[in-house]
């Protein structure tokens, strides 16, 4: 119990010497472009600072962790016993891409860190000009355009031939109805007809002096 209470107040005083500022979370930088990052710390004593990059290794699925001894960097200083360790990278690779932090040496303390991200743009496979382009663009307009015309215009040419067959089709059953008859029949009905509404309902007997059958009304 001493020894632990020990070391948990030399712990207390070496943070109480150091109080670390908000580090940079995360940092983007495409591939042979520079990158520059920071640590910044406040003591009251000189300390030095040693950048610490950790990165994750696909192949195996653990964590790399290494010390940057050869990394160019330099101590910036700012009022009231601040001060910032800067790691330069003149021409970012791939292989950059990790998680950096600085370990205080005095106090045996790790920064917050920041996650280094270095990636490769995508190149263009087909390069265009502008004007190309344009013409695709027309281009797909147009075939755009004709994907609607075309489909409405069919429907339309379609519903016209059934409205055509549909009047053929009447046109047709009115022939059928009057096939068969004998026109000198139809006259013949139509004379009797037209001779029975002319003499009316009724007959004047009184007039007539042949002894013929009346039709009873």
């Amino acid at each position: 119990m001493l020894v632990l209470l020990v070391c948990s107040f030399y712990v207390l005083c070496v943070q109480c010497k150091v109080t670390l500022r908000a580090d940079r979370p995360s940092f983007k930088v495409e591939v042979s472009e520079p990158a520059t990052l920071e640590c910044c710390f406040t003591t009251s004593e000189n300390q030095d600072f040693l950048w610490i990059k950790s990165s994750q290794q696909h192949a195996k699925k653990t964590v790399q962790t290494s010390p940057l001894h050869d990394a160019v960097t330099k101590r910036q200083s700012f009022g009231n016993g601040g001060n910032c360790g800067v790691l330069i990278l003149r021409s970012a690779t791939l292989n950059d891409t990790g998680f950096y932090r600085c370990f205080l040496n005095g106090s045996k303390v790790f920064t917050h860190g920041t996650y280094l991200q270095v990636y490769k743009s995508l190149e263009k496979t087909i390069k265009l000009s502008e004007s190309v382009k344009n013409g695709i663009l027309i281009a797909e307009g147009i075939l755009l355009l004709l994907c609607v015309v075309l489909p409405s215009a069919s429907l339309l040419f379609k519903s016209k031939n059934l409205h055509e067959l549909e009047k053929k089709k009447m046109q047709k059953e009115e022939e059928n109805i009057y096939q068969g008859l004998n026109l000198d029949d139809c006259y013949a009905a139509y004379d009797q007809i037209e001779h029975l509404q002319g003499q009316g309902p009724y007959e004047d007997v009184a007039n007539i002096e042949e002894d013929i059958q009346l039709e009873k009304p």
